[in-house]
């Protein structure tokens, strides 16, 4: 028998991005993850039928991916993208450009060289209002519109089916034909998606479960003031408590997704792993038999630091009657995969993982989860993460102490420890602050507590209306518009998220016959403070790793690193701050990298010249520059001093920059996320973005 038994659960989840009154869809990810993830990540374990894992849907996406398969969905995205390039208007094109580079530029848009060239085009011509428009040809931008939707395909349709790679192989000069046969493709890719599931559900190669319908918080659904709980005197809105609601969203889910796929949904994984008592109560009463959520949240359900024993057991908490199973997903293990591993080649990352797993259970019996996104980490890696994934597979297939097992699998024979109770909190810093306490947050509670009271006051509806109605307060109720909000989390559609929930509660207002509030048709977002700011003069700072002095660093430019800067999130902030600055001579940096082992720099020119220096905190610094051009210390932070002589920096060229961080030999982060960041001289000689 194995002694670990490894359990994958990958959360397959996108928000309801369509607008149920217009019809149209106002983003487009759930189809382009579509392409790119939720069929390619069920379809690899073909290879691999001693693999068995969990794969968690949650409706609002299944529903989208439906309507995709069937031609249903007005989406102007993909209609723009297939349009005769010919027929498109300037408006139209300006949309094109302002969507079309919206991806991973080292791993997806980078993977295609004219896509990286056209995207070189683009930021060349930004800065001019209209010239990026006419930057682009006829031929350019069909070739857009086509790489645009390529490079979401999956890996399976880019290395096997013929026309696919045949357009991949092109690379450029694409055709009317070309655009037909990407559109076509699209629709067979999305069809695959949920009788890939299904088929493999009924071999019993995976397990199906759900969240509630529209990914709610559940806790705060039931009860917004237990946020006090977690974070005593956050500001809280005005209390929303409607508990009947997280019974539906869960009954919901659970009907709808055993009568899509014809299988029996036992478990549950709640948005952002968030739980209280009142939740897992309403998840036995649904009929729920298991659960999970993060170590975090045990560490304070116990009042103690975890031990092995303590994290990689079950726990059976109980209602009046019947009981629901709960597994607490391992942190740490989660991050590698979700975060360092796509910056490892992936041989080295599959082998570091098996031996963490042994490291991990300590050689006794272990239920390990790994609960994680399983689609937005991938578009980080070489080849959307499939070589990874293949060489991980291969190692838990040969190694005889781990089975990769579904989550029912694992607790068949298990004897759970009892919870009294359960700390109600997410799995992000054990707190709901994401998604409530901030001045943004706060007003779009309060926005929909008043929606939902006018529901429940306004009775002479249709009753079409009133179900319609009712549809888009549940949406509504959604996590996703709350962890855009605040000033957690930034994208560039972040504006988009933010009218979507506005026009999903005027929606509310209007089916029922009621006046829309004014106060919906303006943004809750508030203006975002600069992440980074020119330096001020010229700064000469003693190179000891401490702030010396408080005026040494006083004029020097600051980047300040976002917590992150798309849908998912890391307790990691690698890099927090990054302070720059000059004397005329040499360039200095302040980095800011918490417990770091070791710092790489990476420095280009204008002339395209490279240089690297590697700065371990305890040693000596390496660098390709001259002797004497380097200077580093490594105390509160990495301090440095460059040589611009060294660099071959003349007085008004430009310098790229890019510094990496590692902790005990794993690459951690890097600022920026992915390229570089610009650095040019000014007349005082200092550096400016």
């Amino acid at each position: 028998m194995a002694r670990i038994k490894l359990c994958f659960v990958w959360h397959m989840h996108q928000p309801f991005y369509r607008d149920l009154v217009g019809g149209e869809y106002r983003l487009p990810w759930a189809r382009m993850h579509g392409l790119k993830d939720y069929y390619g990540m069920v379809k690899i374990l073909d290879e691999f039928p001693q693999v068995r894992q969990t794969f968690n849907l949650v409706p609002s996406l299944l529903l989208q991916l439906e309507e995709y398969a069937a031609g249903k969905a007005k989406d102007r995205f993909l209609e723009l993208a297939l349009k005769e390039t010919e027929a498109l208007s300037r408006e139209e094109k300006e949309f094109l450009l302002g969507f079309c580079f919206q991806a991973n530029e080292e791993r997806v848009i980078n993977r295609y060289p004219r896509y990286a060239e056209l995207l070189a085009v683009a930021r060349q011509n930004e800065q001019i209002p209209g010239q990026k428009v006419n930057a682009f040809s006829t031929p350019m931008m069909r070739d857009l519109q086509v790489l645009s939707q390529l490079a979401w395909f999956d890996e399976e349709y880019l290395a096997k089916d013929s026309e696919i790679r045949a357009l991949k192989d092109e690379g450029r000069d694409f055709t009317r034909a070309d655009q037909q046969l990407i559109g076509r493709k699209e629709k067979e890719i999305l069809g695959k998606v949920l009788r890939s599931y299904r088929d493999a559900a009924v071999r019993g190669q995976i397990e199906v479960s759900t969240s509630p319908f529209y990914h709610p918080i559940l806790p705060l659904l039931c009860d917004s003031n237990v946020a006090d709980v977690a974070h005593p005197y956050v500001a809280l809105p005005e209390r929303f408590a409607y508990p009947a609601d997280a019974t539906t969203q869960l009954a919901d889910a659970k009907g709808y997704l055993e009568g899509v796929l014809d299988v029996d949904v036992n478990g549950l994984w709640p948005p952002e792993g968030a739980v209280s008592d009142e939740v897992l109560a309403r998840a036995i009463g649904t009929g729920f038999a298991w659960t999970a959520t993060d170590e975090g949240v045990l560490a304070r359900t116990l009042g103690r630091e975890l031990t092995a024993k303590d994290k990689y057991q079950p726990y059976v908490f109980a209602g009046n009657e019947r009981s629901i199973q709960v597994l607490f997903r391992d942190r740490r293990l989660c991050d590698l995969i979700g975060v360092v591993y796509a910056r490892m080649e992936a041989e080295a990352a599959a082998d570091h993982f098996i031996a963490e797993l042994h490291k991990a259970s300590e050689g006794r019996e272990a239920i390990i989860p790994i609960v994680l996104d399983g689609e937005n980490s991938w578009e980080h890696y070489v080849e959307n993460g499939r070589p990874f994934l293949r060489a991980l597979y291969q190692r838990i297939s040969e190694d005889k102490e781990i089975a990769a097992v579904t989550v029912t699998e694992a607790l068949r024979d298990a004897t759970p420890e009892r919870l009294e109770r359960i700390f109600p909190a997410s799995w992000i810093d054990g707190n709901f602050d994401i998604w409530i306490g901030s001045e943004e947050d706060n007003l779009a509670w309060e926005m929909l507590l008043e929606a939902r009271r006018t529901f429940d006051q306004v009775t002479d509806a249709t009753v079409r209306n009133r179900l319609l109605a009712w549809e888009e307060l549940l949406i509504a109720e959604g996590s996703d518009w709350y962890w855009w909000y605040g000033p957690e989390h930034f994208a560039q559609s972040r504006g988009e998220f933010d009218r979507l929930f506005r026009e999903h509660l005027a929606g509310v207002y209007r089916l029922l016959g009621e006046r829309v509030p004014p106060e919906l048709g303006y943004s809750l977002l508030k203006p975002q403070p600069p992440a980074h700011r020119a330096p001020g003069g010229m700064i000469q700072p003693v190179i000891d790793g401490k702030q010396s002095s408080r005026t040494e660093w006083a004029n020097a430019g600051r980047y300040k690193a976002a917590h992150t800067s798309g849908p998912m999130h890391s307790q990691r902030v690698p890099i927090q701050e990054l302070q720059y600055g000059s004397d005329g001579q040499n360039l200095y940096l302040w980095v800011a990298c918490g417990a770091a082992t070791r710092l790489t720099v990476s420095l280009r020119n204008s002339a395209d010249e490279r240089f690297s220096i590697e700065v371990p905190a305890n040693g000596q610094t390496v660098s390709s520059l001259p002797e004497g051009a380097v200077e580093a210390a490594f105390d509160e932070a990495c301090e440095m001093r460059i040589s611009l002589a060294a660099l071959h920096a003349k007085p008004g060229s430009q310098l790229f920059l890019k510094i990496d961080v590692w902790q005990a030999g794993l690459p951690m982060g890097s600022l920026p996320g992915y390229g570089e960041l610009e650095l040019q001289q000014s007349a005082m000689a200092a550096y400016t973005f």
